[in-house]
């Protein structure tokens, strides 16, 4: 019966997302019903202000992560496969290849790189781009992950390339810092045209993170093999608090489970397939904050982790500039 109802629960959940990302979708289905057309800008709008570029830019560094991470993981095959150009000459990632995953959960990382891609294409073509940065995502990099978010070393060491769960639990570690950063640069996007890309590409990018989310509460008790003990829940639970930890600035993540009702939606729940604080709205993230967990260094001023020598464009650079 359980498994029934988190059937039921993330087809609902599915329906749901579809609705959101078709609501917000820059792409305009071209009709003559004067009814369908969007909403014109306000007289003197301007539709990109240069300084929306730098902020929108920011977003592809971990989008490059996330769709070799997704794609690798579904198909073998990264970015490079389906559009050359996107890459920008940047390096191809070290250490990804394809997961040992049932087919179900390859068909949603292939379509959740296929989302990616186009996340990245979309960006460049109305802010201009940058090349691909050098991508860690190797099984030792999320191995040495989960062994700094577990406080222990796992033995045998973490594999996120064996097996479905394994897969879902380190695909958690990703969509939450893209969606808390582009939450977190909302405020400085000025331009009509920057704000409905940034608000497309939120939507989905929050249901990706829903997703996985839901898809692992549906395993939440189950313990995570071959780490007797621990069961899914408390991976979550720690991943959650090694990105708070690493950001610095409080808590602005749980798990999918949490262990206070008063940490819930309404303080009334335990599941917590949606991460949100006060009043379910969705967690922001600086993108410092965002580079703090990509680099796993806890500063960002000093690269490492998925981004070994640093993330690129204005913003990133900026802080390396600093240092």
């Amino acid at each position: 019966m359980a498994r029934a109802h988190g059937a039921f629960l993330l087809q609902l959940l599915a329906a749901g997302l579809q609705v959101v990302a078709l609501a917000a979708t820059v792409t305009v289905t071209q009709t003559d019903d004067p009814r369908c057309r969007p909403s014109l800008p306000r007289r003197g709008a301007i539709a990109v202000y240069p300084s929306d570029m730098e902020q929108l830019q920011f977003l592809l560094n971990p989008k490059f992560v996330e769709a070799e991470w997704f794609l690798h993981a579904a198909l073998g095959r990264g970015i490079d496969y389906l559009d050359r150009n996107l890459s920008a000459g940047g390096p191809a990632p070290v250490g990804a290849r394809k997961a040992n995953l049932d087919f179900r959960t390859t068909e949603i990382a292939a379509e959740l790189g296929y989302q990616e891609v186009g996340h990245i294409r979309a960006i460049t073509q109305a802010n201009g781009g940058f090349p691909r940065p050098p991508i860690d995502l190797s099984a030792d990099r999320f191995a040495a992950i989960m062994d700094d978010a577990m406080g222990a070393r796992l033995d045998p060491p973490f594999d996120a390339y064996n097996g479905t769960v394994n897969f879902l639990l380190a695909s958690y570690i990703l969509p939450h810092v893209t969606a808390a950063a582009a939450v977190g640069i909302s405020p400085n996007l000025m331009g009509y045209a920057s704000k409905r890309l940034h608000a497309s590409v939120l939507a989905v990018e929050a249901g990706q993170d829903a997703v996985i989310r839901m898809l692992l509460y549906q395993r939440a008790d189950e313990t995570v093999a071959p780490y007797k003990g621990r069961t899914v829940a408390e991976f979550t639970r720690r991943i959650s608090d090694w990105r708070n930890d690493l950001s610095g600035c409080g808590a602005k993540d749980e798990g999918v489970k949490v262990l206070d009702r008063h940490q819930g939606a309404e303080r009334r729940t335990i599941s917590n397939i949606l991460g949100a604080g006060v009043d379910s709205l969705g967690y922001q993230r600086t993108p410092a904050e965002a580079l703090r967990i990509l680099y796993g260094s806890r500063n960002e001023q000093v690269p490492g982790g998925f981004l070994p020598q640093g993330a690129n464009g204005t913003i990133a650079r900026g802080f390396v500039q600093l240092a």
